[in-house]
């Protein structure tokens, strides 16, 4: 398996997935700008959403794909195939119980997320959270048929399958939304209802794909079924690492609940402000970060299993130069070319200059920390990949702290921007620890050349960044709100000539890139 092709595989699908995603930010923005309903849809969204990452991708996925790639590489699939069957049957259960008491708790859960929210938008928080509370339970099996498909190097599917809510939000929007509004029913409604139907297309186009690798789960239903699956020693292990990183994800969650409640109360819109920026951000982080973690994690699980130590350490070496490469000129992308991205996708319809200066404000603040975002999307599975959650956790918590006293500091500066700045110097702080981590333990040994690639990375992306520069400050990127396709057009021609300078220079400074097909 060539771990370039399957990354770019990956990131292909995330693209597409992030270019529909801003597809559906554009309309919810064009359509109901920043406002009090918009932010009630925001918090309401975040609660299934932080789930999903708390659950779903977050402790679920660092403590099943390690097990399941580890039990494959030792016992073999019948093993396996046990294993994904107890598995499934714990998880359905506990999701069944998980969604009743979400559904019947949403008042609660407004609150702790949107306290700020005038009654008005609490009220509709609360009825759309009860619509989307369900979409855990259809996300969390998608990541398991995930961790399924990616351990047997099917990353196709898993990587498109986000396309799907984003299409099922936007058609929602569409067609619903005036309907809504003539029966009397708040058009917002209509966004909650695509995330449903989003949710269950997920789950469903799963199920032909874990039929072809022979692994559908078969899930017992029966009380008895749950209590032999709960006796599984894969599951009880499989427990054991999660609840470490659950806290780990938890804290992670938690630092996003404080920071929706201080955006919040910054003021109206600022929310929002925040999510666009947050999903301007994805991009690089999912590009990049999201398909190195989902193919290093079971090659390093793998690796660790049958005790190849020198593989271990030259995957993560691997990965952490496709991170310098790629994560660093995306870097300085955020920081000087924010307003021109953030006015071509977002400055339409209700959506203000004001808007635009706010929202890029936050773009660069996440952009100072970006290589750290990426970053621990490689060296976490490191940790995972030997069942330690607790290490990552533990760095976590502290980060955490750090976080919030800059926050503290920076917040009543900068506004939301400085929300952002927080989260990204968290990023790197959470970054640079682990990867002492991984050193002290003797996991990881640079290999050589890195101080000559280093620098010819840094001065290419100096070259790309003079450029965006320049194109940034003097092409008047919101005043050409009128000329749509146009200002696109530039944005498109802007961003090919900054990569086709820095990929240039990289090639005059003799970098060789085909160093990065690697096959495991």
């Amino acid at each position: 398996m060539n771990l370039l092709r399957s990354a770019s595989l990956i990131s292909v699908m995330t693209l597409a997935s992030r270019v529909t995603g801003l597809v559906r930010e554009q309309m919810i923005a064009t359509a109901f700008g920043a406002s009090t309903m918009t932010d009630a849809f925001q918090v309401a969204f975040r609660i299934p959403n932080m789930l999903r990452r708390l659950f779903a991708e977050g402790a679920f996925s660092q403590a099943f794909v390690p097990l399941l790639a580890a039990t494959r590489a030792r016992e073999g699939d019948d093993a396996t195939r046990s294993l994904v069957d107890a598995v499934a049957t714990v998880l359905v259960w506990v999701l069944l119980l998980t969604c009743v008491l979400g559904v019947l708790g949403a008042p609660l859960l407004v609150w702790v997320l949107g306290a700020g929210l005038p009654t008005q938008g609490r009220e509709a928080a609360i009825v759309m959270t009860r619509w989307m509370f369900p979409y855990i339970g259809c996300m969390s099996l998608v990541a398991l048929a995930a961790g399924i498909l990616n351990t047997w190097k099917r990353f196709l599917l898993p990587a498109a399958t986000p396309v799907l809510l984003n299409l099922s939000v936007i058609a929602a929007a569409w067609l619903l939304a005036p309907r809504l509004e003539a029966y009397g029913l708040r058009p917002i409604y209509a966004l909650a209802i695509g995330v449903m139907l989003g949710g269950v297309l997920q789950l469903l186009v799963q199920i032909p794909a874990l039929l072809r690798v022979g692994m559908l789960p078969r899930i017992g239903l029966k009380p008895g079924s749950l209590k032999r699956s709960w006796q599984h020693p894969g599951v009880r292990q499989m427990l054991m690492a999660m609840g470490p990183a659950l806290l780990g994800v938890g804290v992670a969650q938690l630092s996003l609940v404080i920071n929706t409640q201080i955006a919040i109360f910054v003021g109206e819109g600022a929310a929002s402000w925040l999510t666009y920026a947050d999903r301007l951000m994805e991009f690089p982080t999912a590009l990049l970060g999201v398909a190195l973690g989902v193919v290093l994690t079971p090659q390093l699980a793998a690796a660790q299993a049958r005790g190849e130590a020198q593989t271990y350490s030259a995957l993560l070496d691997w990965g952490l130069r496709m991170v310098l490469l790629l994560a660093l000129p995306c870097s300085v992308a955020l920081l000087l070319f924010a307003e021109p991205m953030v006015a071509v996708l977002y400055h339409y319809g209700a959506f203000r200059p004001a808007d635009v200066t706010q929202t890029s404000l936050a773009v660069m603040g996440y952009g100072v920390g970006l290589l750290g975002l990426v970053g621990i999307k490689v060296l976490a599975p490191g940790f995972f990949a030997r069942f330690d959650t607790r290490t990552p956790v533990r760095i976590a918590l502290v980060v955490l702290v750090l976080t919030q006293i800059m926050n503290a500091l920076l917040v009543p500066w900068l506004g939301v921007a400085g929300l952002a700045l927080s989260i990204g110097l968290g990023a790197m702080i959470n970054a640079v620890w682990l990867l002492i981590g991984l050193r002290r333990l003797g996991s990881y040994s640079p290999a050589p050349g890195w101080l000559p690639f280093a620098a010819r990375v840094v001065i290419a992306t100096a070259l790309m960044g003079a450029l965006q520069y320049q194109l940034a400050f003097r092409i008047d990127w919101v005043g050409l709100g009128q000329q749509g396709w146009l200002r696109a057009a530039l944005m498109a021609a802007s961003l090919l000539g900054s990569a086709l300078l820095y990929f240039g220079a990289l090639w005059l400074l003799r970098v060789d890139l085909r160093q990065f097909a690697r096959r495991a």
